[in-house]
């Protein structure tokens, strides 16, 4: 069986030294506030909000995690990263999965707009010149593969694997500045 060592690190130093310097350039164009005062899940507060369990879950993403149960070994154990985002410790990876299964349709289209508000203000290919250059967008279409009670699965084309279901992902990139413009889910199959 394997331990994980989830102690906090009481030495005054991170193993993701980096990330606390972009942590605290994130801090300073407060780049989380659209999604701390715009998106109102409704749940008890008994230690954390759920705004700062959603910041835990965007730090975690930030530190490299492939789920939220990675929160527990990469975010919690590193005081120097929470100190980087003001914050005196993390929350458990159950309840910031908890936050996230409370959330509703209305939380979704609040965080939508949060992110919105967050691409627009920071966005290079939102303030582009149009004046000067023409904007070049790159838009794909890619299969993903997924189980038949997946919502939106569907029969559709998915390259060389024949009668299966999934779910067809648009986005459209910017494509001098590298930024996503739209990441949208559909059905597997196109009429």
């Amino acid at each position: 069986m394997k331990h994980f060592n989830t102690k906090p690190n009481l030495r005054p130093f991170s193993q993701r030294a980096a990330l606390v310097v972009v942590d605290l350039k994130l801090q300073t164009i407060h780049l989380f506030d659209p999604i701390a005062t715009g998106v109102h899940i409704a749940q008890k507060v008994v230690h954390y909000t759920p705004a700062q369990k959603l910041q835990d879950a965007f730090i975690s993403m930030l530190a490299g995690s492939h789920g939220l149960v990675e929160t527990n070994k990469r975010v919690r154990p590193d005081r120097a990263l929470q100190r980087a985002w003001g914050r005196a410790a993390c929350a458990e990876q159950s309840t910031i999965s908890e936050t996230i299964n409370c959330a509703t349709e209305q939380n979704v289209t609040e965080l939508q707009v949060a992110a919105k508000t967050i691409y627009q203000r920071f966005s290079h290919g939102y303030q582009h010149d149009y004046a000067k250059h023409w904007q070049i967008l790159d838009a794909d279409m890619s299969g993903l593969p997924a189980g038949k009670k997946a919502e939106l699965c569907t029969k559709g084309y998915f390259a060389r694997q024949r009668n299966r279901r999934g779910r067809q992902l648009a986005r459209v990139t910017a494509a001098r500045y590298d930024e996503v413009v739209v990441d949208q889910v559909y059905a597997g199959k196109f009429d």
